[in-house]
């Protein structure tokens, strides 16, 4: 079996090449249009089908070199950190606390299901985890970090393939459920955007007219990424403090923390700087970040390891999407508000669960290009998916290992 490296530089060209692909694959298809598709997962998904034909047919493996895909992560939680104010936290205070805690209900029965499976396929029980909350809300970080240990416990040496394969799959449900929720509904209960926000991740995809100099300046993006960078570097450090404190957090959430109280600090002790929080510039660079880092995660995927492992993994997320949506359409939304906010939290919510937190940004900013803007959506999923989910899913990931 041949490896085909990719390089870096190549990889995230092909990143970029990869959402225009997807664009273009979004005008053309009704389904993807009008279901809210975001056009880095239907380019992301063809070129990881392409791959696997590679493979199949070839007997090649494509590596993707994803360094800068990391940096892309970093950088747009920052850009999401600089876009956010005290007065929309301190607003939407109670939903995050709402949201926080359905999550936190949502990973019990999340791992409950994945221990319903397990028991269906004759499964040691600690396995559950990696077909619950270690692999979908957790991810493939997470899924790496429990797979060795689940294997030692119970000698099951297939474990951690199958935390990989599970977050995988479930990051591919997540980018193609949250939409179709959100559409549904927004059309069920006649709900609209705000018409009084500019979006800030999310701009509209527009060939014809995508060059507006009268608003977006090189100088307004050179700001906006001087700021994205200042926030980085401080939270890099922060990450190091945190790090020496015996904490385990992904190096964009201090990045996220530092963009927020540096967007809410320097304006007012600086207040003749041009902040370039809320700006066109800003929404510009997060969209750039998101989109191919998005993108490069799709089109990296090994699909071939999925079907490797078989019936197990999807059987068991066949049974995760099901209680997911049921949860969604019957919990999430009536509990947060039935509005239109409400809806794209909906379609957030469905991309953390099963998938990751940009996966959920990608599919909320999808919705609003459609029907508009929900700044406060952007601020309250993060913190509650990026932050609080990582701490409260270590303790729910234990106490379903020791059953």
């Amino acid at each position: 079996m041949g490896v085909i490296e990719v390089p870096a530089f190549v990889a995230v060209t092909i990143g970029i090449v990869v959402f225009f692909l997807g664009a273009f694959l979004t005008r053309s298809v009704a389904f993807l249009r009008d279901f809210n598709i975001p056009e880095p997962v239907s380019g992301g998904i063809a070129v990881a089908l392409g791959s696997w034909a590679i493979y199949a047919f070839a007997g090649r493996e494509l590596v993707f070199d994803l360094a800068v895909r990391d940096y892309l992560l970093v950088a747009f939680f920052a850009t999401i950190g600089l876009n956010a104010r005290f007065a929309d936290l301190l607003r939407g205070g109670r939903l995050l606390v709402l949201l926080l805690g359905l999550t936190i209900g949502f990973m019990f029965l999340q791992n409950l299901v994945g221990l319903i499976g397990v028991t269906l396929f004759d499964l040691p029980r600690p396995v559950s985890v990696l077909l619950g909350s270690a692999s979908l809300i957790g991810g493939h970080g997470t899924a790496i970090a429990w797979g060795p240990q689940i294997e030692t416990l119970t000698g099951f040496e297939a474990a951690e393939e199958m935390g990989i394969a599970a977050a995988t799959l479930g990051l591919v449900l997540a980018a193609l459920i949250g939409g179709p929720i959100a559409k549904r509904l927004i059309d069920k209960n006649d709900l609209h955007g705000r018409d009084d926000a500019d979006p800030i991740v999310g701009l509209e995809f527009d060939e014809e007219d995508d060059d507006t100099p009268e608003e977006v300046t090189h100088i307004g993006l050179m700001r906006a990424m001087l700021g994205v960078h200042v926030a980085i570097f401080f939270g890099f450090i922060a990450h190091e403090f945190i790090k020496d404190a015996g904490l385990q957090l992904p190096l964009f959430v201090p990045c996220l923390l530092v963009g927020i109280i540096m967007s809410n600090t320097v304006p007012y002790v600086m207040p003749n700087l041009t902040w370039p929080a809320g700006s066109r510039a800003l929404a510009v660079v997060s969209d750039f970040c998101l989109s191919v880092f998005l993108a490069m995660s799709l089109m990296s995927m090994q699909l071939w390891t999925l079907a490797e492992l078989g019936g197990p993994v999807a059987g068991v997320l066949a049974m995760q999407v099901v209680m997911t949506v049921a949860f969604i359409l019957l919990v999430v939304f009536p509990l947060i508000g039935r509005n239109y906010q409400a809806a794209v939290l909906s379609a957030g919510f469905a991309g953390f669960a099963l998938g990751a937190t940009p996966t959920a940004i990608a599919n909320m900013s999808s919705v609003t290009k459609r029907y508009g803007a929900a700044p406060l959506a952007f601020i309250i999923l993060p913190l509650v998916s990026a932050f609080f989910v990582d701490l409260a899913n270590a303790f729910m990931i234990q106490f379903f290992v020791g059953l």
